[in-house]
């Protein structure tokens, strides 16, 4: 059974829209390869977009217009239960533009009737980075020599060695983890890369390695997993999320902290460091420079600040 078709009911659109939202899915799923999490979302947006046509007595695909289209983009934005962010309606929008191109293309519709819709401009969000400090003592929260205190050590110091995503660091397993000094990471659409390791993240996975997940290993089912849980099963995002927030706290960071915080900081710092912005886009796995050099305006900043305030007739 593929993944669209194993949506739970529950998030199914029904009735006269189904069998197109399927084959669209189905498509999504199997000839582009998207992420099964990245098909789980363009199910519940579209399943959202049929519930609003549904009821405006739009009777099916072929009956959106323009006009249609441009009335669903108001009421995501104003709509009295949850107004959307511009950045929410954005990727919304950009689901239903794909789904009337799919059924143009295929036939199921005369006409892409999203051609000219046009999603909210959305405001430039710089990465937010913590200083080097911080994610020291971030890092040095988790100490001790227990079992859970090594594990969490170790996920702490490899994401900020090698900026992975937490998707990406919870995916390793043992065998990623190459000749002590490299590891294996594997990203969106499947992309793969290398990223080397700092010597304190391999400090901290060889004492987990050798003195913790053998003793996790044991309270399950064989998995290759490098990180483990206390029941011996492979790490969620969401436990990996749990250990960053209990590091902060202990840590006394008066700030939200998440795994892409420590992302970040990975790229600000090694931007700051004298790095070059193609190296940090290659060890970051992002497909255009573009996305990396977001990076170089958060240590710009930095530099103008720090010239303020130390320059004689900076102001």
């Amino acid at each position: 059974m593929d993944e669209a078709s194993a949506a739970p009911l529950s998030q199914r659109p029904t009735g006269p829209f189904e069998r197109d939202v399927q084959a669209y899915l189905r498509s999504v799923a199997l000839e582009r390869g998207l992420a099964r999490n990245t098909v789980a979302s363009y199910r519940r947006d579209l399943a959202t977009y049929v519930e609003w046509l549904s009821g405006q007595s739009v009777a099916g695909f072929g009956d959106v217009s323009p006009d249609t289209l441009s009335a669903y983009a108001r009421f995501l934005g104003t709509r009295e239960e949850r107004p959307l962010s511009p950045s929410s309606v954005a990727r919304m929008l950009k689901t239903v533009r794909s789904l009337h191109r799919f059924l143009a293309v295929e036939g199921r519709t005369d006409a892409d009737a999203s051609r000219e819709l046009r999603t909210p401009r959305q405001p430039m969000r710089l990465p937010k980075a913590i200083p080097q400090a911080e994610v020291t003592a971030l890092i040095e929260s988790a100490s001790g020599d227990d079992v859970m205190a090594l594990r969490d050590r170790a996920l702490l110091e490899l994401l900020y060695a090698t900026g992975a995503r937490v998707s990406e660091a919870v995916g390793l397993d043992v065998d990623d983890v190459l000749d002590r000094e490299i590891v294996r990471l594997t990203g969106k659409g499947d992309k793969q890369r290398i990223v080397p390791l700092g010597s304190y993240a391999r400090d901290a996975l060889d004492a987990y390695l050798v003195r913790a997940r053998p003793l996790l290993s044991g309270r399950g089912p064989a998995t290759p997993a490098l990180f483990l849980g206390i029941r011996g099963q492979r790490v969620s995002r969401q436990n990996a999320w749990l250990v960053i927030k209990r590091a902060a706290e202990r840590a006394g960071l008066q700030r939200e902290v998440s795994p892409h915080t420590l992302r970040h900081s990975f790229a600000t710092h090694l931007l700051e460091g004298g790095a070059d912005v193609r190296v940090v886009q290659e060890l970051l796995g992002h497909a255009s420079v573009a996305t990396t050099q977001l990076y170089t305006l958060v240590t710009a900043d930095t530099l103008r600040d720090v010239y303020t305030q130390a320059h004689p007739r900076a102001r």
